[in-house]
């Protein structure tokens, strides 16, 4: 019997929760805990993995606990998790070799570097749709073979297991050292740069590159089908889907059509764009990704933005400025003033992310006199995440003959009106934030509910989604065009910022 609820895993970068959902994908219960960040040199960011799964194991219990429900209510379990963080183990002892390097992590520059100069971009993108960044789990891979001592030839007689957060989760589910499945989803997999794009299979030709043998990566399988029982916390449950985090987002949105994107606005952000069956490779500066693929049905795809600062410029305000003293505050300021004042923030505080891919890109702040005042800069703030999101729609809407309609956003920052406002005006669509905030758990749910029988179609999912807000644009097309270009007037200044002699 098809139990009330779907349960959802949502391991991301700072924290894992799990949430009960009901069939009209209504938050019933949530349980987090957050795990630690480690920081051992500039540039690297790690995690550890046996916390991650130590933290799983406490907040399911403890989200059946908050809604006084037993384990068969529940239908199946999906997870939803940070993408491209890469964990080795030992499979005869389940225990990881080295924390996990995370998504965020910069170590793999000087290899991404040399992938770019040789053999090029375009080697890669013709089979995986990426091109070399630091982003992806294949340059780490080769990374710690070559710093960590035997790794190598261990992983080649079968004593390493490579996969990414939802690999290590449902291995750890399944049995771990007595029989655990070692799989990984077509959206995860879409991410390490060894899976080709067409075939949905690791490519020989990029296992051969990176040196990565085939006995040591996980089998690949759809975002919606039972991969197995859990033997660990909720024994006899059936886990029956997975997804990266951002793919799970625009699930949750009911991105089901090509032509239709989300924006998921946090500390940074992700915009995707989802281009059906078609695989569109892009030329101006956008991923290329699996979007989701249900059971034995077609896979579909979609082009991604990466923007790596969204939020975290509202926190530079917060915490090294001083300007504001709670995120919110932020909208509060800028609304004392009616413009920017001249004033444009380029906030490439590590590189610029989408569609520029530059690491030596660094922050601007365009067009200070002494007419500036603080709320200009607010206002400034709030627009960098408009012109930054302008740019990645119009690479969109350059790659492929889809324009985009209206864009559908959650996270964090969708509370800030004012935000909204301005990306409905810059974009020159309507904006439109739905009832349910929780989309990267809610679509581990959606998918893990297909697969299970709990919902019957996606026109079910469909007509679950609701519209909390919406902003129109009402920007005037000569200025909206005016003050685009003085952006990329200030981009220019960004990607043309050279480090001075002893760093001055």
């Amino acid at each position: 019997m098809v139990g009330r609820y779907v349960m959802s895993i949502d391991q991301g970068t700072t924290s894992t929760r799990c949430i009960l959902f009901d069939h009209g994908g209504r938050l019933v219960s949530v349980a987090q805990r957050e795990h630690q960040q480690f920081f051992p040199r500039p540039g690297w960011v790690e995690h550890d993995a046996v916390e991650i799964w130590r933290n799983l194991r406490r907040v399911v219990p403890e989200a059946l606990s908050g809604a006084d429900i037993a384990v068969d209510a529940v239908s199946a379990l999906g997870i939803a998790n940070q993408r491209e963080t890469t964990v080795l183990w030992d499979p005869r002892t389940g225990s990881p070799l080295g924390r996990a390097i995370v998504w965020q992590d910069t170590r793999t520059a000087p290899l991404v570097e040399e992938l770019r100069n040789d053999p090029g971009d375009d080697f890669f993108t013709e089979r995986c749709g990426l091109a070399p960044s630091t982003y992806f789990s294949a340059p780490r891979i080769r990374w710690l073979f070559d710093h960590v001592a035997g790794l190598e030839q261990r992983a080649r007689d079968g004593e390493v297991l490579f996969g990414t957060m939802e690999t290590w989760l449902i291995w750890n589910l399944t049995g771990g050292t007595d029989g655990g499945r070692h799989i990984t989803d077509v959206t995860n997999a879409s991410r390490t740069m060894l899976m080709n794009m067409r075939t949905l299979r690791w490519d020989e030709q990029l296992l051969e590159f990176f040196g990565i043998p085939r006995a040591m990566l996980p089998g690949i399988r759809s975002s919606a089908e039972t991969y197995g029982e859990d033997r660990s916390v909720l024994p006899g449950m059936p886990i029956t889907a997975a997804l990266g985090d951002q793919q799970a987002a625009l699930f949750g949105q009911t991105c089901f059509s090509p032509g239709e994107a989300k924006c998921t606005y946090g500390t940074g952000s992700f915009l995707l764009l989802n281009t059906g069956t078609d695989v569109v490779r892009s030329r101006n500066g956008l991923l290329t990704t699996v979007a989701y693929k249900i059971g034995d049905r077609p896979a579909c795809y979609a082009l991604e933005g990466p923007i790596a600062v969204t939020g975290a410029l509202v926190q530079w305000f917060r915490d090294r400025l001083e300007l504001i003293s709670s995120a919110p505050g932020i909208e509060t300021l800028a609304r004392t003033v009616e413009d920017n004042g001249g004033c444009y923030i380029v906030p490439a505080f590590s590189g610029l992310f989408a569609p520029h891919w530059r690491s030596d890109a660094r922050g601007v702040i365009v067009g200070l006199t002494s007419y500036i005042t603080k709320g200009h800069l607010a206002r400034a703030a709030l627009e960098a995440t408009g012109w930054q999101t302008r740019e990645v729609v119009d690479a969109m809407n350059a790659d492929s003959s889809l324009t985009l309609k209206e864009l559908k956003v959650d996270g964090g920052m969708t509370s800030d009106h004012l935000l909204m406002q301005i990306l409905a005006d810059v974009l020159d669509v309507p904006v439109v934030r739905p009832m349910a905030a929780e989309t990267v758990s809610l679509g581990a749910a959606y998918a893990a509910g297909l697969a299970s029988g709990y919902w019957a179609d996606l026109e079910v999912l469909r007509r679950n989604w609701h519209r909390a807000a919406r902003w129109m644009p009402d920007m005037d097309p000569a200025r909206r065009a005016a003050e685009y270009g003085n952006w990329k007037r200030a981009v220019e200044r960004s990607l043309g910022w050279t480090r001075g002699p002893e760093g001055t």
